[in-house]
């Protein structure tokens, strides 16, 4: 994505105004970064799970008319107002911009998310389930809820990418950057990728890769990537889940989901029997991030109608509503035209911070 930055001044700006716009602007789409897409959650073993079917289904993306490409956003820089003091933001200062946690994404796609989709280095230990690659956690995480939703059918997508516009505010700041999802499968495992991509920052991932069952996805390795990388390692005959950043192992249970396969395993379940989830019924899973495992509970909200490409486009609204001090609120709108792919995903910190990734693209991948 490109931004321009706009100064309007009465003359030719000086040095120090443009050098502060500069670096303002650097560290907006650092935390653009910082703020990527996708926490999310499951739960326990189902006991009797029973009737399990499974499909993959083949994504037909409607035919998009030929229409002129739309002109690129742009984003402006705050006028200075003239009885503010013009202050050079120096490179201590910066560097605390950068060091601040922003609200982690899924995106939603940190979605989420995630982007994974799930946080700030100054956040008790408790809150280790939307804790920043450099937080180190010193205290074992709090005891788990042993419970989660039976997955008694799956339908699954054919492999596609996802392009979304993002938009959000950080710090008093508002930024926009480029994310996608792309999910590829040959029917007996899978990969799915949730990228955010900020101009002249660079790019965040979140990456899982596993294998397809008769529940669903089961991961077996999910990385955090920005600057230098995170991972968990699922290991289903040993019990338990591993990290690279050498906090608490968590326990591997059943139909445990990472912070980008839990888009993907939320959309199946719709997809293979939405009737047996209506409005005010819940969906829980035990999510993995890059250092931690959470329980995240989604509520089935009701249908809505986004104004999304190129016009209205139906959507199920799932939320994730905060429980305890410092949780993220996670909104996500699946579409059933498109086999319950995720449309749209907003998270919002206790703050006001916002990420907001709405749907721009289709691509079908072979």
């Amino acid at each position: 994505m490109t931004s321009s930055t706009i100064v309007e001044a009465s003359g030719t700006p000086g040095w120090k105004p443009l050098s502060t716009v500069a670096v303002l602007v650097v560290a907006a789409h650092v935390l653009v970064l910082q703020a990527s897409p996708a926490q999310l959650g499951t739960g326990a073993n189902p006991d009797d799970m029973g009737g399990k079917t499974f499909k993959t289904r083949s994504i037909e993306a409607a035919p998009v008319p030929d229409v002129a490409p739309a002109p690129v956003a742009t984003s402006k820089a705050v006028k200075t107002a003239q009885n503010t003091p013009k202050k050079p933001l120096n490179q201590a200062a910066a560097q605390e911009i950068r060091a601040q946690a922003a609200p982690e994404t899924v995106a939603l796609p940190d979605v989420v998310a995630a982007p994974a989709l799930p946080d700030a280095s100054s956040q008790p230990a408790q809150t280790a389930a939307i804790a920043t690659p450099s937080q180190v956690v010193t205290a074992a995480p709090p005891a788990l809820d042993a419970k989660t939703t039976p997955v008694t059918a799956i339908s699954l997508p054919g492999s596609v990418r996802l392009l979304y516009k993002v938009i959000g505010l950080s710090k008093n700041l508002n930024y926009q950057a480029n994310s996608e999802l792309a999910w590829k499968t040959n029917g007996d495992s899978y990969e799915v990728m949730m990228k955010v991509s900020a101009f002249l920052v660079g790019s965040r991932s979140m990456t899982s890769v596993g294998k397809i069952t008769d529940s669903g996805l089961a991961p077996t390795r999910f990385a955090d990537k920005f600057r230098s990388e995170l991972a968990a390692h699922f290991e289903a005959d040993k019990g338990k889940i591993t990290f690279s950043a050498n906090t608490p192992d968590a326990p591997w249970i059943e139909g445990v989901q990472d912070r980008v396969s839990v888009f993907l395993q939320l959309g199946g379940m719709l997809a293979a029997k939405p009737q047996d989830f209506p409005p005010g019924s819940n969906i829980t899973f035990l999510t993995i991030g890059p250092r931690e495992a959470d329980t995240w509970t989604f509520v089935i909200e009701a249908e809505e109608n986004l104004d999304l490409m190129n016009g209205q486009m139906p959507t199920l609204k799932l939320t994730r509503k905060p429980r305890k001090e410092f949780d993220q609120k996670v909104e996500i709108w699946f579409a059933p035209s498109l086999g319950y792919l995720p449309v749209r995903n907003r998270i919002t910190q206790q703050n006001g911070d916002f990420i907001d990734q709405q749907l721009t693209e289709v691509v079908k991948s072979s």
